[in-house]
C-alpha cells in the first residue's frame, strides 16, 4: 500500500456518510482527483470523457446514479458533509465533517497532482 493509498483510506474513514436522495446527481459534475484515486476507477474513452465534460457531468454518472459510488473520489465524498459544499436538498450527516479532517483533505488535494475525472 502506497503512502497516498494510506492517506486516502485514512481520510475516507473520517468523512461522515449520510443518505442521499435516490437517483439524485445534483452534486455530480466534472471534478479533479488524484491519480491514485483515478486508478481505482474504470477507464472511460476519450469520447465518453468529452461528452460528460460538454454536459458538465461526470463520465461515471449512470442512469441510476454514480456507477463508482464505493470508489468515488474524496471531493465527491465531501459534498453534503461540509458547509463549503452543501447538499442542494439539505441532506447532511448528523455530525458534519471535522474541520481538521476537511483541512487534511484539501491539503492532500493541493499536494498531489490532480486530473480531471
Amino acid at each position: 500500500m502506497t503512502p497516498n493509498s494510506q492517506t486516502i483510506r485514512f481520510l475516507r474513514q473520517r468523512i461522515p456518510s449520510f443518505e442521499c436522495i435516490v437517483g439524485c446527481h445534483d452534486c455530480c459534475g466534472p471534478v479533479t482527483t488524484s491519480p491514485e484515486e483515478m486508478s481505482r476507477l474504470p477507464r472511460k474513452t476519450a469520447a465518453e470523457q468529452e461528452t460528460a465534460l460538454a454536459e458538465l457531468s461526470c463520465p461515471h454518472l449512470a442512469e441510476k446514479g454514480c456507477s463508482v459510488y464505493l470508489e468515488r473520489p474524496l471531493i465527491c465524498r465531501l459534498f453534503g458533509t461540509t458547509p463549503a459544499l452543501p447538499c442542494p436538498h439539505g441532506r447532511r450527516p448528523e455530525l458534519m465533517i471535522a474541520p481538521q479532517i476537511e483541512q487534511q483533505i484539501h491539503h492532500y488535494m493541493a499536494s498531489t497532482r490532480q486530473v480531471l475525472v
